[in-house]
């Protein structure tokens, strides 16, 4: 398979829009040799996206979990016959004989290290977002990028989104008039989180899961998921759903980069229990509108639970909301009516 029709194929659609990935109908070419590193849920959604169109063979996984490493070893033989190597270490994987292309799906304070390296090695890289931990390691990476001649894509696979689409044409065809602002939001209660300090499970390197950031004491809080309400690890829901919602708006309506940011927020309910904003408001000022990013993970959401999560674009002729996989339009006026518009 040729390079370049591998990023045509994860760029269709990863992760949950893994039913929009280009499914070629012959495969003359060999299949393109691929590995994963951090071969955990979200790794397993990339890798079975990639699987799902027959063109790639997974030929290697690193994990410093054990048993979820030899677990998804196991679930990988099932879909394509070979079972690829394991490695704790991702160097080790890296320095495979014949791997052409690495998706990194590790926790976002590995993600800089892991990408170099994939670099140095010329292989081309899809990396889960976001791209780095902090700004600094980000131009780091975007210069090392440019020196290369390496394929590189991040995971904003919402880009892909059929409502979004939808919502961009709409827009531009002017369905609900001149927009003037946007809001981006996710609101919910994640539940109790069991934050008592414990040993780690056996099957897990907790020093190396922690690698080059400052080493918390383990507790099933932070586990294999919730490490994005740390921020030591993730950084919180800004940039756990925040960036996928700012990515869209600025597709949907053409925009740069915002001339202004600027945030408010705190930690008020969740203060014993993760360590990143459990309630924040964020602005931008882009040069036609302002944009406003906002959560909450405690109360009850939303007054309209159905729109806890999703973009409000608000224009001079009506409201466009949109979610992953829904779209509605609300008419102005004092008999406006609800629309929701069919998606293909």
């Amino acid at each position: 398979m040729k390079r370049r029709k591998f990023i045509e194929m994860t760029s269709m659609g990863s992760a949950a829009f893994a039913t929009s990935l280009y499914i070629p109908t012959s495969f003359q070419e060999r299949k393109l040799k691929i590995g994963l590193i951090g071969a955990g849920w979200y790794g397993m959604i990339d890798i079975n996206a990639a699987l799902k169109t027959g063109g790639v063979e997974v030929v290697g996984i690193c994990d410093v979990d054990s048993d979820r490493l030899n677990n998804n070893a196991d679930e990988i033989a099932k879909r394509q016959g070979p079972r690829p190597k394991i490695f704790k270490y991702y160097g080790d994987l890296l320095d495979m004989k014949g791997l052409e292309a690495v998706f990194i799906a590790t926790p976002p304070h590995w993600h800089a290290l892991q990408f170099l390296a994939a670099c140095e090695r010329g292989l081309d890289i899809y990396s889960e977002k976001p791209l780095s931990y902090d700004i600094t390691e980000g131009l780091a990476l975007v210069n090392a990028a440019k020196k290369t001649d390496n394929i590189i894509q991040i995971g904003f696979q919402r880009r892909q989104s059929k409502a979004f689409e939808k919502c961009k044409e709409l827009i531009n065809s002017g369905r609900i008039g001149d927009v003037y602002q946007i809001v981006a939001q996710i609101h919910y209660d994640p539940g109790p989180q069991d934050t008592k300090i414990q040993d780690p499970p056996a099957s897990l390197d907790w020093d190396e899961w922690c690698g080059p950031a400052p080493k918390l004491e383990y507790r099933p809080s932070i586990g294999h998921y919730n490490w994005r309400l740390e921020k030591e690890y993730g950084n919180g829901h800004l940039v756990d759903w925040g960036i996928h919602y700012i990515d869209l708006i600025r597709k949907v309506m053409d925009l740069d980069m915002p001339e202004e940011f600027h945030s408010s927020g705190g930690l008020y309910v969740l203060k014993d229990q993760i360590t990143t904003p459990d309630t924040l408001i964020a602005k931008m000022a882009f040069k036609d509108m302002p944009v406003m990013w906002q959560h909450r993970m405690w109360g009850n959401g939303d007054v309209m639970s159905e729109f806890k999560t999703g973009v409000f674009f608000y224009g001079d002729k009506g409201t466009m909301v949109c979610q992953d996989s829904k779209l509605v339009v609300f008419n102005m006026g004092k008999e406006a009516k609800r629309e929701d518009i069919p998606l293909p």
